[in-house]
């Protein structure tokens, strides 16, 4: 039984460069490196996708990622604050009031319609 072999990303983009800038045939970097000519091409597809260790732009998304989720905290936490304050000043006027619960200024008109008492 064959073992399996495996390939550095440096070795993959290498060979996939050497393809694309057309000093070699896929013929001739299949016979000269023992690979299938099918792999081959699945690396090229791979290294158009990003693929092959883009250490560089797999850390830039993760930073801008960091950035976005930073981003969306502070403002979650601005709201935070904002709603505690609004809360604070419902409870101090509910205190005044003589009432542990919030006013309903608007509603002391009766009702029409119902149950009938």
């Amino acid at each position: 039984m064959r073992k399996l072999r495996s390939f550095s990303s440096d070795f993959k983009r290498q060979v996939v460069e050497e393809l694309l800038s057309g000093v070699s045939t896929p013929a001739q970097l299949a016979r000269r490196h023992d690979i299938s000519s099918g792999l081959l091409y699945h690396w090229k597809k791979q290294y158009a996708k990003g693929g092959f260790g883009n250490e560089a732009s797999k850390e830039a998304a993760v930073e801008e990622r960091v950035r976005q989720l930073e981003q969306m905290l502070g403002k979650a936490y601005l709201e935070i604050e904002f709603l505690k304050k609004a809360l604070q000043r419902t409870f101090a006027q509910s205190r005044k009031n003589g009432s542990s619960l919030p006013t309903t200024e608007n509603c002391s008109k009766a009702s029409r319609g119902g149950a009938n008492s």
